[in-house]
């Protein structure tokens, strides 16, 4: 791929990306392959073992993600993303297998949520930040769709992961998906290669436009930029207020809803289609309309959602399905654009850092949600209050992006 004009090479860049986080995204399996290794484990230790004393690995696997992401950047911003991509594939392939091999709640926990989480952090973030960079005339369609498929791993690997798991055992599952997804990953992460730092394709075929130029800001000077706060406080209301209900949609369809467990898993399935979809599609139209005005465009969808969910009640499904929908597209609105939004911001030199960063907002959300529905529910609090709570968090983020709006149109950014 040396020899080949920048211009073409980004495309197959991108594509080889696609496959990178289509493997990543099999942590959205974890449901299927957390079950299955319960039950085994029950066998091997003598001792009743649930998917929820296992659900731990998959808190870690999530938390960690933004430690690799800014370690990994730094080192991807600097060198390009071919190791990082490597290493992080690595990471995965032995976390996979060590659960494979494992024989008690430890292990499960060093192998998926440590081992796993870190390759993830490392493969996902490289990969993002290599696509958005490669994409400066099209960072929302780029962000958009890498994200879309990464998204798109929740509909395609569970089910591969349960026929596997009848077929080989849970333990040898883990094993095989380990080797694939190691594989893959290292092999694509290999042709991956560093971009220009002055690449620009509008300028290369004669077009008078130019991609938006940023300076490149480190992350300390991102962090002392005012931008910044509101940036990263709307992306965290957001994200909140999805999680809330994306986190335990299965029994929010079977304890206020009436849904049986085919139905609840159907919800969990179109959320996660039109998750997959809301992300390829707000993140091409935010090239065109801008991010900010497609981001309060997802709050309100959020909003909107959340309504519908307050007044939904027994045997209510459609609106309920109406509801997800709506939810589950704000959510992909928020994890498409703002990795372009981000470079747009603070350049796309150290996009890799400066994304890593940005991202811990939304890991501080992903905790934040489910928490604050879980405490309001065992505290006597009905399923209307905690939609309640969620359009605050949509109110907030908001205000917050007004905040934004009026800074940039002072040129308060940097």
């Amino acid at each position: 791929m040396a020899r080949m004009d920048v211009s073409t090479k980004r495309w197959i860049i991108l594509i080889l990306i696609c496959c990178i986080n289509l493997c990543a995204g099999s942590i959205y399996a974890w449901s299927v392959l957390s079950a299955a290794a319960a039950q085994e484990l029950t066998v091997i230790t003598g001792h009743l073992i649930s998917a929820a004393d296992l659900a731990i690995a998959f808190g870690v696997a999530n938390s960690v993600g933004p430690i690799p992401m800014i370690l990994g950047g730094a080192f991807n911003d600097r060198y390009g993303p071919r190791l990082v991509i490597i290493t992080g594939g690595l990471l995965i392939g032995l976390g996979l297998c060590f659960c494979g091999w494992a024989t008690s709640i430890a292990q499960i926990v060093i192998g998926y949520g440590l081992f796993f989480g870190l390759g993830l952090g490392l493969a996902y973030g490289a990969g993002i930040s290599t696509a958005i960079k490669y994409f400066p005339d099209k960072r929302g369609f780029a962000g958009g769709l890498v994200t879309a498929v990464y998204g798109f791993s929740s509909v395609i690997v569970p089910p591969v992961a349960q026929v596997l798991t009848q077929h080989y055992g849970i333990m040898n599952t883990f094993v095989i998906l380990g080797t694939v997804f190691a594989l893959v990953i290292m092999f694509c992460g290999y042709f991956c290669e560093r971009c220009p730092e002055d690449f620009n394709p509008l300028n290369k075929h004669g077009d008078k436009k130019t991609c938006a130029a940023v300076s490149g800001l480190t992350w300390r000077q991102m962090l002392a930029s005012p931008i910044f706060w509101p940036m990263i406080a709307l992306l965290m209301c957001g994200a909140v207020s999805a999680m809330m209900i994306l986190s335990q949609a299965a029994s929010i369809a079977q304890n206020e809803i009436g849904m049986d467990a085919v139905g609840a898993a159907a919800a969990v399935s179109t959320i996660a289609f039109f998750n997959m979809a809301g992300r390829l599609v707000a993140g091409t139209l935010s090239d065109k309309v801008g991010r900010i005005g497609v981001l309060i465009t997802g709050l309100i969808f959020s909003a909107m959602g959340l309504t519908v969910l307050m007044y939904s009640g027994q045997g209510d499904y459609v609106f309920f399905y109406c509801g997800c929908i709506l939810i589950g597209i704000s959510f992909g609105t928020f994890m498409s654009i703002y990795p372009g939004f981000t470079a747009d911001r603070f350049g796309a030199k150290h996009a890799g850092v400066n994304y890593g960063i940005m991202f811990s907002g939304f890991s501080v959300a992903g905790l934040m949600g489910p928490i604050i529905m879980q405490q309001m529910l065992a505290n006597g609090m009905n399923f209307a209050a905690c939609c309640q709570v969620g359009i605050a968090f949509c109110a907030l983020g908001l205000a917050f992006a007004l905040v934004y709006k009026k800074m940039i149109e002072h040129k308060k950014v940097q």
